[in-house]
């Protein structure tokens, strides 16, 4: 099971929510209920994770309208469409909007927690390349210009000599700087240096 146990239930249908909070909860999952998206919505943030099961057909905002505007958000919770109405072009709309899965009422209980666990997995996944990002983020944060100048080059297969030339300092200068970059960015080759710079879409001059 993943580290994250959270799990979501958006369904306008009282009977629904409690019948799959009885189910989650049995499994070890924390589950919250919520009988709108204007609700979910209310408690929802940037941070949160977990998953969310989501009923299509619901008064006010529905289901695929919900996705679009955590999409719009910035909110990458996993969702695992869950309707008693669900037709095939409502199904590929949303799977390409990025659901994890459309199932139908009623599902086998086995078959919605084999889907949470994969959702839930995703989401922990999502969450370490997030944190990965901004730790790489902060180490080229702590590069100057002028270092972040020599890194590009260096990673776009420049010698320290070709460095100097093109940036009109000294040799010895650009080893210092090369030396202070490894520092910083905590990369210990070149190879690891490349993949750091590549991760924020810096462009090699």
């Amino acid at each position: 099971m993943s580290d994250i146990t959270q799990v979501f239930v958006v369904d306008d249908d009282a009977a629904v929510r409690d019948s799959l909070a009885m189910l989650l909860d049995a499994a070890g999952y924390d589950v919250a209920t919520f009988p709108s998206a204007a609700d979910f919505l209310d408690v929802c943030t940037p941070d949160t994770p977990g998953c969310i099961i989501l009923d299509v057909n619901m008064p006010g905002m529905d289901g695929p309208t919900l996705q679009a505007e955590l999409t719009r958000r910035g909110l990458r919770l996993p969702v695992i469409f869950l309707s008693g109405q669900g037709t095939i072009p409502v199904t590929v709309r949303a799977i390409k909007a990025g659901a994890m899965d459309f199932l139908t009422k009623p599902v086998d209980g086995s078959v919605l927690l084999a889907r949470v666990s994969e959702a839930l997995e995703q989401c922990s996944i999502q969450q370490q390349q997030v944190r990965d990002s901004q730790s790489v983020a902060e180490r080229l944060a702590k590069l100057t210009e002028r270092e972040r100048e020599v890194m590009l080059l260096a990673v776009a297969g420049h010698t320290s000599k070709e460095i100097a030339k093109h940036l009109d300092i000294s040799y010895r200068t650009v080893e210092i700087h090369r030396t202070h970059i490894m520092q910083k960015t905590g990369a210990s080759n070149m190879l690891e240096l490349a993949r750091i710079a590549t991760s924020l879409h810096e462009t090699p001059e």
